[in-house]
């Protein structure tokens, strides 16, 4: 499995939201390439970044991404506004390994299959944002009319190989993440999903880790800053696939 470790950038600085509300944002560092090395030292070999200023549509943090991306020698998965192909191409150029696709992805399925064409079914991946039951989009601001079983079975009738199932009522709550929901959408789909929200304590990851027969990695945010998991230790107990 993969541990993401997370950095979400918003006006170029690390911070974590809860529930994915603006309002609720914490700073934690004005140095995100500081902290990505940080993880990478940790024993990170990738890494979460989601450019929540694009996801909002208010701006964008590119040129920290580029920074992160060119700076440090992991494999970044980036998420946040990618909402045109030349988007995804742009962070993908900027030496993302992998683009995270959402909202428009939710709106036009087929697109899933214009990008898996053009750039490989490793470089991208869907994000299954889910409130209530349905898949949310806009930076987690508008309910879709679609729940996560349908549309990751559609992107993956496109080509779409890896998804993020993520629970929004849970994220930066330290509650512990949704391993049944992901777990359901794995079987029910076939496709590789990577659980996140909500990653509280090393016991919840060793409760995913125990769901390593179907989930491919998990997301850890507000947990590595906040001192509630160990990086070095939860790797050391991460499962070889």
């Amino acid at each position: 499995m993969i541990v993401f470790p997370a950095i979400d950038l918003l006006n170029g600085k690390c911070v974590r939201l809860t529930e994915g509300r603006p309002e609720t944002a914490v700073v934690y560092s004005d140095d995100p390439v500081a902290v990505a090395e940080r993880w990478r030292q940790a024993g990170a070999t990738w890494l979460h970044v989601v450019d929540l200023d694009a996801a909002f549509g208010r701006g964008n943090n590119r040129s920290t991404v580029a920074q992160i991306c060119s700076g440090v020698e992991l494999n970044v998965q980036v998420g946040g506004g990618l909402r045109d192909t030349e988007a995804v191409r742009e962070v993908l150029e900027a030496g993302a390994a992998r683009a995270v696709v959402g909202t428009r992805a939710v709106l036009e399925p087929e697109w899933i299959a214009e990008l898996v064409a053009e750039f490989g079914e490793d470089a991208v991946a869907g994000a299954l944002d889910v409130r209530g039951g349905v898949v949310a989009t806009k930076g987690w601001q508008e309910a879709s009319a679609v729940g996560p079983v349908e549309l990751a079975q559609k992107w993956a009738s496109k080509g779409l190989r890896h998804v993020i199932y993520t629970d929004v009522s849970r994220d930066g709550r330290l509650t512990g993440p949704d391993v049944d929901g992901a777990v359901r959408l794995a079987r029910e789909t076939g496709v590789g999903v990577v659980v996140s929200g909500g990653v509280g304590s090393e016991s919840d990851l060793e409760a995913i880790f125990l769901a390593a027969e179907w989930l491919e990695g998990v997301i850890v945010g507000k947990a590595l800053y906040e001192g509630t998991v160990d990086l070095p230790k939860v790797l050391e107990k991460t499962p070889r696939r």
